[in-house]
């Protein structure tokens, strides 16, 4: 059964803001893209490294890993460059009475 968790107020994640928040062992980046939200595990599935430091690009909605380049859809996980090849898990996210939400797993 999915769980909801609260993540902040939607006036602290205004648009082209990132926050990164953990649930359990799941460290989960929740991203602002033009007024859009998404939510994706913050771990390169090349090598574990850390993706919300990395390069947003609002107009392809993607998130590009700091340490190899590797780019990731925020929309589906799936990696879009190499070397990464495997995607990482995304997350519903959703607003509810100002409150930012993600549904996890």
């Amino acid at each position: 059964m999915p769980e909801t968790i609260d993540i902040c107020p939607l006036s602290q994640l205004p648009p082209g803001s990132r926050k990164v928040v953990e649930w359990e062992d799941l460290e989960i980046a929740v991203l602002n893209v033009d007024g859009e939200l998404f939510a994706i595990e913050d771990r390169c599935s090349h090598d574990d490294g850390p993706l919300a430091d990395g390069e947003l690009d609002a107009a392809a909605c993607t998130l590009e890993c700091p340490r190899h380049g590797s780019q990731f859809d925020l929309r589906t996980g799936k990696p879009l460059t190499l070397p990464a090849y495997a995607p990482v898990d995304v997350f519903p996210v959703r607003v509810e009475h100002e409150t930012v939400k993600v549904e996890v797993d």
